[in-house]
């Protein structure tokens, strides 16, 4: 495996940071997981419009302009006769003192990981997943904006033990009000009379990629769609239930808590939108031509209103 770590692709092996960079000590820096569908890379510039985001609401300065990122990933991909895949792009505070002092850190390193990607068994897309609502609460956006990808993903994880150790896949996450946020790794939806509705922006959630893209299926599809408050007991009462994310792209829940949600199956509305999203990122190949920029009209990663 090639590994592209500031301006140089090296070996896995030899792919390496300082002990001291704030990523590794205090999880200082921000990252984006981006899927690769046919040697394109999707939704590039929604990507790269959240990392720089996620970076400025840190206050950490990006050592490379967005085309020699871009450039980078696409190398990165090409290096590793990737066709189907996840690319992993980090920016970490750098290297620093045993302290907090951001301004005694050495400028950002930026290191690009392309491979397979850990997508949950064909089963779980045929049957549905179970899960479970995690003790575990989000941070609250007055404490650490959410909006912010950063490397610092402790909460999420604490959530995801929960789910693992109920024996399930993953963990819904409820805000400081209560109220449904998230899924550890992925945005969540329910449906309700035929009208998809998902967590606002105000709930604490980090917006989404895929999220976006499964939005504007809905317009596209005439699926009614609203943003607005959802409460544990709404995920009891769906009729559907489904994730998004970059590594699930949309995947049925069917049970929360050990309670069926609707006909315990994956619902005409979730088959709808997964049908469309696989359109849209095209079909699965291993041979083609080398990797390139995705550059049709991106997703807006922007709050919706």
């Amino acid at each position: 495996m090639k590994i592209w770590i500031n301006g140089i692709l090296v070996d896995k092996d030899a792919a390496t940071v300082s002990v001291l960079d704030h990523g590794l000590l205090y999880g200082d820096g921000v990252f984006e997981g981006i899927r690769v569908y046919a040697g394109r890379i999707f939704e590039l510039d929604a990507h790269l419009d959240r990392l720089v985001a996620s970076a400025r609401t840190i206050r950490l300065e990006v050592p490379y302009g967005r085309a020699a990122i871009a450039q980078a990933m696409a190398d990165t991909v090409k290096a590793n006769g990737l066709r189907e895949g996840y690319i992993r792009l980090l920016v970490t505070r750098g290297a620093g003192t045993l302290g907090l002092d951001a301004d005694k850190c050495s400028g950002g390193s930026v290191i690009i990981i392309a491979d397979q990607v850990a997508l949950y068994p064909q089963e779980m897309y045929d049957n549905g997943m179970a899960v479970i609502i995690a003790r575990t609460r989000r941070i609250a956006p007055n404490m650490l904006d959410p909006s912010a990808k950063s490397l610092n993903y402790l909460n999420n994880i604490l959530a995801k033990v929960e789910a693992q150790d109920a024996g399930v896949a993953e963990a819904i996450m409820l805000n400081a009000d209560g109220d449904v946020a998230e899924a550890t790794g992925d945005n969540i939806f329910i449906v309700r009379g035929g009208e998809v509705v998902t967590p606002p922006p105000a709930a604490g959630i980090l917006i989404g990629v895929t999220r976006c893209v499964v939005m504007n299926l809905c317009g596209q599809l005439g699926i009614p769609l609203a943003e607005r408050r959802v409460a544990p007991e709404d995920l009891y009462a769906a009729d559907e239930c489904f994730l998004t994310g970059t590594a699930a792209e949309v995947i049925a829940v069917t049970k929360v808590d050990g309670r069926t949600i609707g006909t315990g199956r994956p619902g005409p509305v979730t088959q709808k939108l997964l049908k469309a999203f696989r359109e849209l990122t095209g079909p699965r190949t291993k041979q083609g031509p080398p990797a390139a920029h995705e550059n049709r009209k991106h997703c807006s990663s922007q709050p919706h209103g």
